[in-house]
């Protein structure tokens, strides 16, 4: 049995724009998300001096979407962390610990793979 609701391009309609909502509270605020899209938004273009090709230039750009993907979760995480209340608990320590590992992955992530196809493509 579906889910009662919209349907079609109404459904994708409304989909998009909660994620618009979606990215403008992620920017308003998350001090992390405001950098780490910076970031993107600065390596982006120089992907493409770092790159030897396409397959390399989209390796590069598709870390950069990880990073922002792993803030936007580990930052809904804690909001609804949050929500559940403000006093302490192992539970809600362990959460918020854990979303900041995956971001932390996926920043290392894209050292790593940035670092390695620059000594690749310019020696090292």
């Amino acid at each position: 049995m579906s889910k009662p609701g919209r349907t079609g391009i109404v459904r994708i309609l409304y989909a998009a724009r909660y994620s618009w909502q979606g990215f403008r509270a992620a920017w308003r605020h998350e001090a992390a998300f405001r950098q780490e899209l910076v970031l993107a938004l600065l390596l982006a273009p120089l992907s493409y001096l770092v790159a030897a090709d396409l397959a390399e230039m989209a390796l590069l750009l598709a870390t950069l979407f990880i990073v922002l993907l792993a803030e936007l979760i580990n930052s809904a995480l804690e909001a609804v962390v949050d929500r559940v209340g403000d006093e302490p608990h192992v539970l809600s320590g362990r959460a918020k610990d854990i979303g900041s590992a995956a971001v932390f992955l996926s920043l290392s992530l894209t050292v790593t793979v940035w670092g390695l196809v620059a000594i690749k493509n310019f020696g090292g």
